[in-house]
């Protein structure tokens, strides 16, 4: 057994058992008021959740529902003095302090009238009318999808206006396969929002950021897009694929479809090989290697990327406070500096000095190898371990390994990838 295969095991060991400590719940309750220099994203949301009316401050829970629903949800962000670039600060009790943690301001479901209403109503009064489309990975929650989008377009200081496509996620480790159909179930519902944003005569340009199994969700619905109308529309500028947990063989099959063009979007993707997350995926799949874990500069990836004129940037050498590696793109430097791209209505691959440039040459090897890239951050919800649990993770991890035990004895991260 290899050390990094070692190192995934005791992950999932740790993830699951942080998972059964507890993970926030019930964040969506409205507060009255925000803390004197705390920040409001005001996003769109469009999901194929089920609706929960019954738990408070859910709004949304893991199961199917029979067609797309719609939330205006605005999220305090506390003041940058007191957070980390990167995190999402969640309250330890409901509700949470505005001063010192994400909040709701407002959480209100609508039809789809209101819906196209408010967002019109959004672009035409707003600063700007570039929508920046996000879409969440496996094991998440409603609520943690609503935080961490408002975490990346606060972070990234981009003016955006943002939507979050939410599929039927359960936000259970265990529920891979489950997480994985809702997935294939939710890429209708996503082709529908990305087609009626690309006919909203108010929308002047669109991005699209997905990450891990959000992934799938994405490419399947562009696939279907660019099949249906023979290309894709030209309001989609870019498409960011961040740390994909996506079969490379079946993306093949899928980007000969979306990049039929040059005049198609570019399309970026990030990639890092010692992704811990994205290695037990792989097991999970037969051992299959996931798209987001590659090494691109190796064959076959390097000719099947080149040919279908993907942007790649390897950030395999990047140091990260996430153990598993999974969030590891998730710093200041890379949100501001694609925030910036897009608030001046670049693509990302079009700016000079590329973004490899701006953060020191960090991957700039993979970038002059495959070409100019670029990515918006994401990290997962944070969640320590107390030290009970840790002993209990190291006794239970000492058969595989020292390395292992020396991963569970860090805090851990729940991660939803």
């Amino acid at each position: 057994m290899t050390k990094a295969y070692v190192i995934a095991g005791a992950a999932l060991l740790a993830i699951a058992l942080v998972g059964c400590a507890g993970r926030p719940t019930g964040n969506l309750v409205v507060v009255s008021a925000s803390a004197p220099g705390a920040s409001a994203v005001d996003m769109m949301v469009a999901t194929t959740r089920a609706d929960d009316p019954v738990a408070p401050g859910v709004m949304f829970n893991g199961e199917r529902a029979r067609g797309l629903a719609f939330a205006d949800i605005i999220v305090s962000i506390p003041p940058d003095e007191t957070r980390k670039i990167g995190e999402v600060q969640w309250p330890s009790t409901i509700p949470g302090d505005p001063a010192h943690d994400f909040v709701t301001l407002r959480a209100d479901r609508l039809d789809l009238d209101q819906a196209k209403a408010a967002f019109d109503q959004r672009l035409r009064t707003g600063p700007t009318r570039h929508v920046l489309l996000f879409v969440h990975g496996y094991n998440t929650r409603f609520e943690e999808a609503v935080y961490r989008f408002a975490q990346i377009t606060h972070d990234s200081g981009a003016r955006v206006v943002p939507v979050l496509f939410t599929w039927p996620s359960r936000g259970k480790l265990f529920d891979y396969v489950y997480d994985r159909e809702s997935a294939t179930y939710s890429r209708d519902g996503l082709e529908a929002v990305l087609q009626a944003l690309a006919k909203d005569p108010n929308v002047e340009s669109i991005s699209i950021l997905a990450h891990s199994m959000g992934n799938f969700v994405a490419v399947e619905a562009l696939r279907q897009m660019a099949i249906r109308d023979r290309k894709l529309s030209p309001k989609i500028k870019d498409i960011m694929l961040a740390s994909p947990d996506l079969d490379f063989d079946v993306f093949r099959r899928e980007i000969a479809e979306i990049e039929a063009s040059d005049k198609d979007p570019p399309v970026t993707l990030f990639v890092s090989q010692d992704d811990y997350a994205l290695l037990a995926s792989r097991r999970l799949a037969g051992d299959e290697p996931r798209l987001g874990a590659i090494d691109p500069s190796a064959e076959p990836y390097r000719s099947v990327l080149e040919k279908a004129r993907v942007n790649v940037i390897d950030l395999s050498k990047v140091q990260s406070d996430d153990e598993l590696n999974h969030s590891k793109f998730a710093t200041s430097e890379v949100v501001r500096a694609i925030g910036q791209r897009l608030a001046v209505g670049q693509t990302l691959t079009d700016a000079k000095p590329t973004l490899g440039e701006r953060l020191g040459g960090v991957a700039q090897g993979a970038a002059d190898t495959l070409g100019k890239a670029a990515t918006l951050a994401i990290s997962a919800p944070a969640a320590i371990i107390d030290p009970d649990t840790r002993a209990t993770l190291s006794d239970q991890a000492g058969a595989l390994g020292e390395s292992a035990v020396d991963v569970i004895r860090s805090p851990a991260t729940a991660v939803s990838h």
